[in-house]
């Protein structure tokens, strides 16, 4: 008579779904909106709803309805809070950006609060961009033969260098320098950068095409 209810009770727990992202839950079905929220907050350039359809195998028309969940829900259009940063589209994809109306905090906060000593690789890396400009990550990525993403990272951040449009032919975001690092250098114009071809052994301009 006591065992019914006690298997009741055990055909219900059977029931009941285990929560997405919980541990145990690894067979559960992923949340599309957060699994594409997770990838724009580490994408470097805008992701394509192809792209990140391949990556969720999801339909497109899926993908796109959750990226518009994103927008409204970072908008505060579906009753949460207007959020510090944005969902845009730019360059035929979607990318993370801070919210324009807090441009000059952020700005203030990377330029003057952050340390200003850069690393070996930032310093080389920024050298390649400075001479090249404009350039894609991976034709940096070429000449230094090392990933230069995280690099790149940290000289947007201190406002070294800036996005400037995309490569006519890849579609990777190019950038060049900006102001601010002539006023690091002391410097007006990229017109009195150095040149480098004296300190090469065959006496090419090396980085200056």
């Amino acid at each position: 008579m006591t065992a019914e209810p006690h298997a009741r009770d055990e055909a219900v727990d059977e029931d009941v779904p285990v929560p997405s992202g919980t541990p145990g839950g690894a067979d559960a079905p992923v949340d599309l909106d957060r699994a594409i929220e997770a990838m724009l907050m580490v994408a470097d350039e805008p992701i394509s709803l192809v792209s990140l359809a391949t990556a969720t195998s999801r339909p497109v028309g899926d993908v796109r309805a959750a990226v518009a969940r994103l927008v409204s829900d970072y908008n505060g259009e579906t009753g949460g809070p207007v959020r510090g940063f944005e969902l845009r589209e730019v360059g035929g994809g979607w990318r993370v950006y801070s919210r324009a109306a807090y441009d000059d905090l952020v700005a203030d906060f990377v330029l003057t609060r952050t340390p200003t000593k850069l690393s070996q690789a930032a310093l080389e890396t920024l050298a390649v961009i400075a001479y090249r400009q404009p350039v894609t990550r991976s034709q940096v990525a070429q000449i230094r033969a090392v990933g230069v993403d995280s690099v790149v990272r940290t000289l947007a951040a201190r406002g070294l260098i800036t996005e400037n449009g995309h490569d006519p032919v890849t579609g990777a975001t190019r950038y060049v320098t900006t102001d601010q690092l002539l006023v690091q250098l002391g410097i007006n114009s990229l017109d009195e950068l150095p040149k480098i071809s004296p300190l090469l052994d065959d006496g090419q301009d090396g980085l200056h095409e």
